[in-house]
């Protein structure tokens, strides 16, 4: 039976470490059933009358917060320029998406490794292939450019990922179709990749937590997404955001039952794919050549030697 997780303003600092926050400081129920919160770079295009004529419209801009509303097996899609975040806790991990370049129409387009889910990445985290951070070698690399061309290559793929947790309300939002709908506030995640995103936000949590507070106690408030022109004429999006002091918010026993259900969430997560790390270690164990096999058994000797009893 999981304990029963209670937000205790009285001892922030143990709070912050629970809520994997103390990253931050230092800087000057089920995986399916979560909310997902995304900043959304693409236009979403619907059909309107236009002369008498039905044509394919912009219903809703680029750059947007979209959430994606969860229930039971089905989804639904709001969108709203601005947004409000009470963050109750973070959690890092790593990921690499792994494109099926051969795939067939009805196939998938590729795999996506993961790692579990830390209040750090400055350690080896087990990830669903078998091995750890997605093939990314243990440590701080000191001449990337001394790596073999195929790891570098590797390292690009990986992203470092910022998963915070909290509630969100949807300011003014919208439909999928552009239509107003009237204001949502609901718990979410936010899976952040991208890395300016990811550094913004981590400093608003930083701000916060220097002042000695905790995040859920303050919101943070999110104007219109910055656009950045690209070479080839695409653009991309990243948040503007700034964190609240001026109000402060109680913490409540919904609050309590909410960073429960987040706990929850990550273990089961984590729990998913340590499962998965096991059986594909198992198995790439199983078709390591021979003299592998033996350089890891006499390491794991000269680790047992050097063990006090």
């Amino acid at each position: 039976m999981n304990e029963v997780v209670t937000i205790n303003t009285e001892n922030r600092a143990a709070m912050v470490k629970m809520m994997g926050m103390t990253d931050d400081a230092k800087l000057k129920k089920k995986t399916s059933t979560l909310n997902r919160l995304r900043l959304w770079h693409y236009p979403i295009m619907g059909q309107a009358e236009v002369n008498g004529k039905m044509t394919n419209v912009e219903v809703i801009d680029a750059g947007n917060f979209r959430l994606e509303v969860i229930d039971g097996g089905n989804s639904s899609f709001i969108y709203s320029k601005t947004i409000s975040l009470r963050v109750f806790m973070q959690r890092f991990n790593l990921r690499r998406f792994v494109a099926n370049k051969s795939a067939k129409p009805n196939e998938s387009k590729g795999s996506m490794q993961r790692t579990i889910m830390a209040d750090s990445l400055d350690m080896d985290l087990k990830d669903n292939t078998g091995r750890f951070n997605c093939g990314k070698p243990s440590g701080w690399i000191e001449d990337f450019h001394a790596l073999p061309s195929e790891m570098q290559q590797l390292i690009r793929e990986i992203k470092r990922v910022r998963a915070v947790f909290g509630v969100v309300t949807m300011e003014n939002p919208t439909d999928d179709k552009g239509q107003p709908i009237d204001e949502v506030v609901t718990p979410f995640i936010w899976e952040i990749d991208n890395n300016q995103a990811f550094k913004l936000v981590g400093e608003q949590l930083g701000a916060i937590v220097r002042r000695d507070r905790l995040p859920i106690e303050h919101a943070i408030k999110f104007s219109p997404s910055l656009e950045h022109q690209m070479d080839n004429n695409s653009s991309y999006f990243t948040p503007v955001c700034k964190a609240d002091m001026s109000v402060v918010y109680n913490v409540t026993k919904e609050d309590d039952a909410i960073i429960e259900e987040f706990t929850d969430w990550v273990k089961n997560n984590n729990d998913m794919i340590c499962k998965d790390w096991d059986t594909n270690n198992t198995k790439r164990q199983e078709e390591m050549p021979e003299e592998e096999k033996q350089m890891v058994e006499e390491f794991i000797d000269i680790d047992m030697e050097g063990e006090e009893v």
